[in-house]
């Protein structure tokens, strides 16, 4: 009981902080899309062109040159190019988050020694802008579904709330993730390799029937497999295909930040000293 109160308790204290410094951590991701592209023809244009751009290769590749069909039944009601966008949205905002976690402390010593800067909106940053190429994947599903379908199911009003669920668990991830880069200098390298192979581990591209039965638990295993079932679940099939994978991804979410808290502020102390 003490256990899941302290739980309740960081919980608590992480919203809190995040609220009272939302403004802060608003200005720094816009200034991290607009500085990442300062100077470049188009500018800020490029935070919608990149995923644009992405998601049209997967497309193009894996729906045009592997010609994969389905859709059309019950069971796979949409096309397989909505079907991997449904998952591959979601996936490339966490992927990005993920990255750039690993250096927002490290490479912000100069603000971490600063006493009254609140290091928490260092990870945060990271998450707001990394939701940028979500956004715009998001409005490019809808264009798409509506042109190819006539109507979008009513699952789609429930995008805010999975996708409120989906920001705790990058909060959380974000902050083990960037208290975990300030020690450990080669967490990023290690988190890129995963993230880009957790695109192919994870069901995005494939249907889970097409898994051979081996290796079908670690697929289940994976919580952020869940994750991607949700999104298929409102962005794809418009029905709870996955009512487990829902609660698997709110304990998630609540636990994945409250954890990542708790292990930041455990190492917080000692950042300066590192730095």
């Amino acid at each position: 009981m003490r256990l899941f109160t302290g739980h309740v308790q960081a919980f608590l204290e992480v919203t809190s902080t995040l609220s009272r410094h939302r403004d802060l951590t608003m200005e720094m991701a816009r200034r991290e899309i607009f500085d990442r592209y300062a100077g470049q023809v188009l500018g800020a244009y490029w935070a919608i062109g990149h995923p644009l751009f992405l998601m049209g290769l997967y497309v193009f590749v894996f729906a045009f040159v592997f010609k994969q069909k389905i859709g059309g039944t019950f069971d796979l009601p949409l096309d397989y190019t909505a079907y991997l966008l449904a998952g591959l949205i979601p996936w490339l905002s966490i992927q990005e988050a993920m990255i750039k976690s690993c250096s927002a402390v490290s490479s912000s010593a100069a603000l971490v020694k600063q006493t009254v800067f609140p290091i928490e909106a260092l990870p945060a940053k990271g998450v707001v802008s990394s939701l940028v190429t979500q956004l715009v994947g998001s409005a490019l599903l809808i264009v798409y579904v509506m042109f190819t379908h006539g109507s979008l199911p009513w699952t789609y009003l429930l995008l805010p709330l999975l996708m409120s669920l989906q920001i705790g668990i990058m909060l959380g991830v974000a902050f083990f993730l960037s208290a975990l880069g300030v020690f450990v200098k080669d967490t990023k390298d290690v988190v890129q390799l995963l993230a880009t192979a957790g695109m192919y581990l994870l069901p995005i591209f494939y249907l889970p029937a097409w898994v051979p039965a081996l290796f079908k638990p670690l697929l289940y295993a994976n919580p952020f497999s869940h994750v991607i079932w949700c999104y298929q679940d409102i962005l794809y099939f418009g029905r709870f295909e996955h009512p487990w994978s829902w609660l698997v991804t709110v304990l998630f979410s609540f636990f994945g930040l409250v954890l990542g808290y708790r292990a930041f502020r455990l190492m917080k102390p000692s950042f300066g000293n590192v730095l």
